[in-house]
């Protein structure tokens, strides 16, 4: 008997934008979320929201806004490889 589990990858969503390097602090993240300048799927998202693939996040940078779907989600990564979880929409 094969027994199969789906792995699907889920992280809070300050922790993803720390990784991914997105945004440098999680605090500064987390500050960002609080204030609803981050969108899941064109939702306003809490810093404890879960991150899966395809997601699409949008970040609001003063009059400049972010929109990047989700590729992969990874507890740590490479700093040169920080790219390659997500790609700009």
């Amino acid at each position: 008997m094969v027994l199969r589990f789906s792995l699907e990858e889920n992280m809070r969503l300050d922790k993803y934008l720390k990784v991914s390097r997105l945004i440098k602090r999680r605090t500064v993240a987390n500050e960002a979320c609080d204030s609803g300048r981050v969108l899941i799927n064109d939702k306003p998202a809490k810093a404890s929201a879960n991150v899966k693939e395809g997601d699409i996040i949008t970040i609001s940078f003063g009059n400049k806004e972010v929109k990047v779907e989700v590729l992969d989600v990874q507890e740590t990564v490479k700093k040169e490889e920080a790219g390659e979880l997500f790609r700009y929409v």
